[in-house]
């Protein structure tokens, strides 16, 4: 049971954590580009990767 006391308030701040470096990532604009990307791979040539819409 005491063991509680050490986990709970652990597994809050790994959630404080994550939470954080999610907003930061949204912030900073990781989740912008998501259709080019997924594209990419599908372009037949390099000169064609170029002309991708950003």
């Amino acid at each position: 049971m005491d063991i509680l006391y050490l986990l709970i308030p652990l597994s809050v701040v790994l959630l404080l954590v994550i939470v954080g470096v999610f907003g930061w990532a949204v912030h900073s604009g990781q989740f912008d580009e998501l259709e080019s990307q997924g594209r990419q791979p599908l372009l037949d040539s390099d000169q064609d990767r170029d002309h991708v819409d950003p």
